[in-house]
């Protein structure tokens, strides 16, 4: 790590330590400060369209078959609300930043750049979630805004401020195109999203790849090419994620009614949801449950 970024790093990790909560909220609109114990378990959730950045520790998580690990000073950017499994590298606690990316930000920046001011695009559909070394600009950026919760009086016109500056520099920065996409109506990036908001809101349904390429305004292969690009999954995986999630959240409420919760997430088949459950969370519909109410308070926070 470059000489520049340790002082940076260790300011992150005391501001963070001072202002983590177990709700992980704090007085700046979608920023969250993330503490998860080094015996957390395995989580899975929705992604969100969000900037992660690690100060201590280090994470783990899969999309996929792809897998993507990060550390402290490393920032992960999700540039789609995606169905995510996440965990705590071995050995120590893991300690982060979060922010919500907002997509009219980026409209809105993208419109006052200058011809130059921003590098150039190829248009096509990129890794919904991406890794990369975060330089001290972007480190400096999360610092000073991290400053402002001890700053009430400051922070009602400076927050929006600093939040709008790590948005830019995101925008130039190593993953700038993904979330320059987030800010464009006609990208593929939002072309695909469409059809991942269509199965995230019927994901009960059965549906036909040709209807979600043309909600997508796209020919059937190129849909099937720029949804894997993005999700890392087929759409049809990508439903049996969402489901599944969906499954597990209304087991922990619901443990002995496994056939019923099969049923309400959209399998007609009690056999194949008990055997796509266990292949996805290693464990039984039924085992799973009683897991997750002995280890709900071990729960992974994502990303």
């Amino acid at each position: 790590m470059p000489t520049a970024v340790e002082p940076l790093l260790v300011e992150l990790r005391d501001r963070l330590e001072r202002h983590a909560r177990p709700d992980m909220a704090t007085a700046v609109e979608g920023v969250r400060i993330c503490r998860i114990g080094p015996d957390a378990q395995p989580g899975s959730s929705m992604s969100g369209t969000v900037l992660a950045l690690v100060a201590l520790g280090g994470k783990r998580l899969a999309l996929g078959d792809r897998v993507y690990d990060y550390g402290p000073g490393q920032y992960l950017v999700a540039s789609a609300d995606l169905p995510v499994t996440g965990s705590v590298m071995p050995g120590s606690p893991a300690l982060g930043f979060g922010m919500s990316l907002d997509p009219a930000v980026i409209a809105e920046l993208l419109v006052q750049a200058q011809p130059g001011d921003l590098p150039g695009s190829t248009g096509a559909a990129r890794p919904g979630i991406a890794v990369s070394d975060a330089p001290p600009d972007l480190l400096e950026a999360v610092v000073r805004l991290l400053r402002l919760l001890d700053r009430p009086g400051d922070r009602r016109v400076l927050a929006p401020l600093v939040t709008r500056e790590i948005h830019w520099l995101l925008m130039t920065g190593a993953q700038g195109e993904a979330v320059r996409q987030l800010g464009l109506v006609d990208s593929s990036l939002s072309h695909i999203t469409r059809a991942v908001r269509w199965i995230r809101e019927n994901y009960t349904e059965a549906f036909r790849v040709e209807d979600l390429a043309r909600l997508s305004g796209m020919s059937v292969s190129a849909f099937h090419r720029n949804f894997q690009a993005v999700t890392a999954m087929s759409p049809i995986q990508f439903q049996k994620q969402i489901r599944l999630q969906a499954a597990r959240l209304l087991l922990a409420s619901h443990p002995h009614d496994v056939t019923g919760v099969g049923s309400q997430v959209g399998y007609d088949s009690p056999s194949q949801f008990s055997r796509e459950y266990r292949r996805q969370f290693g464990l039984p519909p039924s085992a799973d449950a009683a897991h997750l109410r002995e280890h709900a308070d071990l729960a992974t926070a994502l990303p």
